[in-house]
């Protein structure tokens, strides 16, 4: 079913990026602006939270109105916007298998002498108009006033959790690892990626079906669970995925000191000398890839990443459970229960070996 919806929501993003000519006019203002703005959001992706949008929908309701799928991609565009300005600050060069945005203004600029600002400068810019975008967008569906405007605070609310997600973590970067705990990382994890990835996608689009306050809850729920499995896989992949299948730049989390339950559990699990070494790479500015493997072998035999992939199975088995309990339309809690793991696409992440 999901796939179905997803050829939904891929069409949608193309009359959109077509349509956008005429909508804003971004091709008159500037060739360059359109361009790298349609480039950008007409890139391969998984569309995880325009699926749930319209999963939280349908799931309560058989109508589909005028704007429903124009109204779902909005959150897609706030994904690009948050893609967009994440790169800047984690100064990475790919995304989604190219180059990320500010790269590819860099790139730009490289043929003009001269300028005073540069490819991130523009970026940042780029992403504003696309969060706009996305508000205009959200806007097209035709629902009751009263039930659009508590979807639409759910959005907004959902780029401001995201934003002060990102924020903590960042200032989380200053410390040090041993002054960090659990609660603080999955803080981090629920605002920067469990609400605005999972739960408001479901609960927004439950909210305009008219779905009462124990459903939302349930959703709420179930989404910040699988935020969590989902984050911690990413943090993973981080250190042991290869970048050509993620199609996002490895070593982030280590060059920008994240503290990831991978690396919290690694360093608490620690002998002396291998603390001295997680802290000595993690102050690193650009860690090489020698440090990288070292790391890898830290983080299996302190047991971290066994930990983690329990972490993970726990949050699956709670956000299952939570759905089980809900009275959305049985079509939709199944395509939940097994979304949970095809999103997550977890075979590799529980195989014998890495």
């Amino acid at each position: 079913m999901f796939l179905k919806i997803k050829n939904k929501i891929e069409a949608e993003l193309i009359n959109y990026a077509r349509q956008s000519e005429q909508l804003y006019s971004l091709h008159k203002v500037s060739g360059i602006l359109f361009k790298h703005i349609k480039n950008f959001i007409l890139r391969e992706g998984k569309r995880i939270r325009p699926i749930l949008f319209i999963a939280g929908y349908r799931g309560f309701c058989n109508r589909t109105p005028q704007g429903f799928y124009r109204s779902a991609i909005s959150l897609e565009l706030l994904h690009d916007f948050m893609l967009i300005h994440d790169d800047v600050i984690d100064k990475s060069k790919t995304r989604r298998g190219k180059p990320s945005m500010h790269t590819m203004l860099a790139s730009y600029l490289s043929k003009s002498k001269g300028a005073k600002f540069s490819g991130e400068d523009l970026s940042i810019v780029i992403g504003d108009i696309i969060y706009a975008m996305s508000l205009q967008a959200f806007l097209s569906i035709n629902e009751k006033y009263e039930a659009k405007e508590k979807a639409l605070r759910i959005l907004t609310d959902a780029a401001m959790r995201t934003g002060s997600g990102e924020f903590i973590e960042l200032l989380a970067g200053l410390k040090s690892i041993g002054r960090i705990n659990k609660n603080d990382i999955y803080k981090i994890y629920d605002l920067k990626t469990a609400y605005y990835t999972f739960s408001a996608p479901l609960i927004m689009g439950a909210t305009l079906a008219g779905a009462g306050k124990k459903e939302i809850k349930k959703l709420y729920d179930y989404g910040i669970h699988l935020g969590r499995a989902f984050q911690i896989k990413d943090d993973i992949l981080d250190m042991f995925g290869d970048e050509k299948e993620t199609g996002k730049s490895t070593l982030t989390d280590l060059k920008e000191a994240k503290k990831t339950l991978l690396i919290w559990y690694a360093y608490k699990k620690a002998s002396r000398k291998q603390k001295i070494f997680i802290k000595k790479i993690m102050s690193r500015e650009n860690p090489n890839k020698p440090d990288l493997e070292k790391i890898r072998v830290i983080t299996e035999e302190t047991g971290a990443l066994d930990y983690c992939k329990n972490e993970i199975s726990a949050s699956i088995k709670k956000a299952k459970k939570t759905i089980s309990s809900s009275t959305i339309k049985p079509q939709y809690k199944e395509m939940l229960r097994s979304y949970s793991e095809e999103i997550l696409e977890l075979g590799w992440l529980f195989a014998p070996t890495l």
